[in-house]
């Protein structure tokens, strides 16, 4: 079991939605704010601007005991925002340019400990500033590295996400980024055998939706679950972010790879039965705190 804390790179930003609410999210932050609730404690590494969205920000993550230390401060370019509407229960993300996480500094507090992992995407990759940071923490903190692929258009290139691939300990990715990235694998069975072997991955996680995910492993035959029949939907943002915080959780804490899914499924239901992708409620993620930490 590794008790280290993780890194986590990445966006901050608001979810802006139709009817006027503002949801705190961002993929890495929403991930961190799991983590946080499940004990994990991690260092969330962003930035935000010098204005009330960042302020609203770092008050809620002292709310939430979390780390402040390595979120920055950006006093010319706004705290993140991305609009958001729903479509049959389904999001699609106008993500505004040149926000402050865009620009997160290599200069950072230092870390005294070997971290567990270091989480990120590709959205907060998505210009130099940002991707050498990122190279500058995997050089001083060496550790496994999860990248949650998390293609957002027009904000990616197929042969930067390789290029992240290549350097990745694990791999998580949806059904609709599969085939986009690798249009001449015949099946997502196939895709994931390929990636396995062409970026000697740990494991490979694609998610699937309603339908549930698979886990490709070495040496292994693939893992599968499926999505509950009773799971009621009120909107699907952050429901990919849940799961692979659980995935990460059971990686770290050294859960079967079966459990893990199962549980990682598990919370992403919840997660999809309410509104935004996390809880300020202590009490939702109580619950599977109490069934799975001891």
């Amino acid at each position: 079991m590794n008790q280290s804390r993780p890194l986590i790179f990445g966006e901050v930003l608001f979810d802006c939605f139709p009817d006027g609410r503002e949801v705190l999210g961002g993929a890495p932050f929403n991930v961190a704010w799991n983590l946080q609730a499940f004990g994990r404690h991690p260092l969330f590494i962003s930035r935000i601007g010098d204005d009330q969205r960042g302020r609203q920000i770092k008050e809620i993550m002292k709310f939430w005991s979390m780390n402040t230390d390595f979120l920055q401060h950006d006093q010319s370019r706004p705290t993140g925002r991305v609009d958001i509407t729903l479509t049959d229960g389904e999001p699609r993300f106008a993500i505004h340019p040149d926000q402050a996480y865009d620009h997160i500094s290599s200069s950072i507090p230092r870390i005294t400990e070997t971290p567990a992992f270091l989480y990120h995407g590709s959205l907060a990759l998505r210009n130099d500033v940002n991707r050498t940071t990122l190279t500058d923490l995997k050089r001083l903190y060496p550790s496994p590295v999860f990248l949650d692929a998390n293609l957002r258009k027009p904000w990616w290139n197929r042969d930067a996400v390789l290029a992240m691939i290549e350097e990745a300990t694990w791999l998580k990715l949806n059904d609709d980024e599969c085939r986009t990235l690798f249009p001449d694998q015949r099946d997502l069975h196939s895709c994931g055998a390929m990636l396995l072997d062409r970026f000697k991955l740990q494991a490979v996680f694609i998610t699937m939706g309603a339908k549930g995910a698979t886990a490709y492993l070495p040496d292994s035959a693939p893992l599968a679950v499926e999505q509950g029949s009773r799971v009621t939907i009120v909107d699907t943002v952050g429901a990919g972010d849940a799961f692979s915080s659980v995935l990460l959780l059971g990686l770290t804490l050294g859960w079967p790879v079966q459990s893990t899914l199962d549980r990682a499924q598990e919370f992403a239901s919840a997660v999809v039965g309410q509104r935004g992708a996390t809880s300020q409620l202590k009490e939702f993620y109580q619950i599977f705190n109490d069934r799975w930490i001891q």
